[in-house]
C-alpha cells in the first residue's frame, strides 16, 4: 500500500508511523505536516504544508495512493465549539476531500475517541463534534472508511505526548498499564495496536465501519 498520513508529529500519528515503515503491506508512506516527524527511512516522504484548509498547491502530489491514516486532532480543553468545530470537523473534511478528489479507490482511517456521538445531540460538545465529523467522513465516496474510537493509549517505542501534563501522567500509568488491560480491555490500547490495526484494516477491510478499543485490540494483536 501507499500511504498518506496526517499527524505523524502527534503521538498517536507517531506510532502510526513506526508500525507502517516497519510492516511490508506499506510501500511508502507521504507525511503531511507544518513540521518534519523528524524520521528518516526509505519508505517516508514529507510534505511541509501549512494551510490545511487549502491543498490546492500541493494536491498533485497527493495522487496514487492507496490509504490515508488522519491523526490530527486536537483536545477541546478550554476552546469554544466554533473554533473545536473548525480545528476538527472542518479541518479534517477538507483534507479527507482534497485526498479523494485524485484518489477515488482510497480507504480512509480517521482517528476519533471513545465516547463519540454518532447522533450528534448530546450534551458533550466535543463528542457532538466528533460525531458530525465521522458522520461526514461515512457519506463520503471512499472505497472504505473506518471511524478508529480508542479509549485511553498508552504511547511505547518511546513515543511521547507534546502536552507535558498528558506526558507526565503517561510516565506514571506506563507500569500500569497491564493491570488496566486485565480491568478494563476495553478502555486502553496502545500507539502499537492502533497503528497495527489501522494498516490491517486498510489492506483487509472491516466487519464495520466504527471500531472500539476492543476491535483495536483485537486488530492489534495486543499481548
Amino acid at each position: 500500500m501507499k500511504v498518506i498520513l496526517f499527524g505523524a508529529t502527534g503521538m498517536v500519528g507517531a506510532g502510526v508511523l513506526r508500525q507502517c515503515l516497519a510492516d511490508d503491506r506499506v510501500e511508502s508512506v507521504l507525511v503531511v505536516g507544518r513540521n518534519s516527524s523528524g524520521v528518516t527511512h526509505p519508505k517516508l516522504e514529507e510534505i511541509r504544508h501549512t494551510d490545511f484548509l487549502d491543498y490546492t498547491a500541493i494536491q498533485p502530489r497527493l495522487a496514487g495512493r492507496d490509504a490515508c491514516f488522519f491523526c490530527l486532532g486536537v483536545s477541546s480543553a478550554g476552546m469554544g465549539e466554533a473554533k473545536y468545530r473548525r480545528l476538527t470537523f472542518d479541518l479534517t473534511i477538507a483534507a479527507a476531500q482534497a485526498v479523494l478528489a485524485v484518489n477515488p479507490l482510497l480507504t480512509f482511517c480517521y482517528v476519533s475517541g471513545t465516547g463519540t456521538d454518532s447522533t450528534e445531540r448530546r450534551r458533550s460538545m466535543w463528542a457532538r463534534v466528533k460525531g458530525a465529523t465521522e458522520n461526514a467522513l461515512l457519506r463520503m465516496p471512499f472505497k472504505a472508511a473506518f471511524m478508529f474510537r480508542p479509549g485511553f493509549i498508552q504511547p511505547l517505542d518511546g513515543i511521547r505526548s507534546k502536552t507535558r501534563l498528558y506526558q507526565a501522567f503517561y510516565t506514571v500509568t506506563g507500569p500500569l498499564y497491564p493491570v488496566l488491560r486485565r480491568l478494563a480491555p476495553g478502555l486502553v490500547t496502545t500507539t502499537t495496536a492502533v497503528g497495527r490495526a489501522m494498516i490491517r484494516v486498510a489492506a483487509e477491510g472491516y466487519s464495520k465501519p466504527i471500531l472500539e478499543t476492543t476491535d483495536i485490540n483485537a486488530l492489534g494483536e495486543v499481548p
